[in-house]
């Protein structure tokens, strides 16, 4: 668990690298620079954890490209204290972004073997989420709602309903949609039956599963 001199400066040319892309947000820029993202990869991809690219994280998942994470941590505008609901634990680096914005996070991942392995690292590294679960991402957490925002880090075919549902009004749902490449939406909830929807251009995520594995 060692994050070395060399690794924080890697940090600072990643987080350049997330300026020159667009990235304008100082406290999710900061996030980026002080979580140490090669200890949530196996250690023979040590060379490419500031890379900016997604890799293979175990149990056909992926630990997501940095300017993703920023981009959708950006999107939805985290003030501490928010409730943040994540559909797709993972590696937990999206997790430790959301714990770093100061963000209360709940988080479901349907991946056993990832959830086994992220709800016993990430509190090693001192991200304690408010609850991390083990279940089915697509019905959301009714009993927690409703949340300030929904990030939902794996590929969507389509907006799944209670996700929509469990916002609070002013709420924020960042979702991918699509099939083999998606598009970045958001949906800000205006009123208990209206949503403003935007869209955000072309991602690629690995397919949000339904049910628990």
């Amino acid at each position: 668990m060692k994050d070395t001199f060399k690794h924080q400066g890697l940090r600072q040319q990643l987080v350049k690298i997330l300026e020159n892309k667009g990235i304008t947000d100082t406290r999710v820029l900061n996030a980026i620079g002080k979580i140490p993202r090669h200890l949530f990869m196996d250690s023979s991809f040590l060379d490419h954890a500031y890379q900016d690219k997604a890799f293979p994280i175990g149990a056909d998942q992926t630990i997501s490209q940095p300017y993703t994470v920023a981009f959708q941590s950006e999107l939805l505008k985290i003030k501490p204290g928010n409730k943040i609901l994540e559909i797709g634990t993972g590696s937990g680096y999206q997790t430790a972004v959301l714990c770093e914005l100061g963000a209360k996070v709940y988080s479901i991942e349907r991946q056993n073997e990832l959830f086994k392995k992220t709800s016993k690292f990430l509190p090693k590294l001192g991200y304690r989420a408010k609850k991390l679960i083990f279940g089915d991402g697509y019905i959301g957490l009714e009993d927690e709602a409703p949340f300030d925002g929904v990030i939902v880090t794996a590929g969507a075919p389509f907006v799944p309903k209670p996700l929509l549902s469990q916002l609070k009004i002013g709420g924020r749902l960042v979702i991918p949609v699509g099939d083999d490449v998606q598009i970045m939406n958001m949906f800000t909830r205006k009123g208990p039956k209206e949503f403003e929807q935007e869209e955000f251009g072309e991602f690629r995520f690995v397919p949000l599963l339904e049910d628990k594995n």
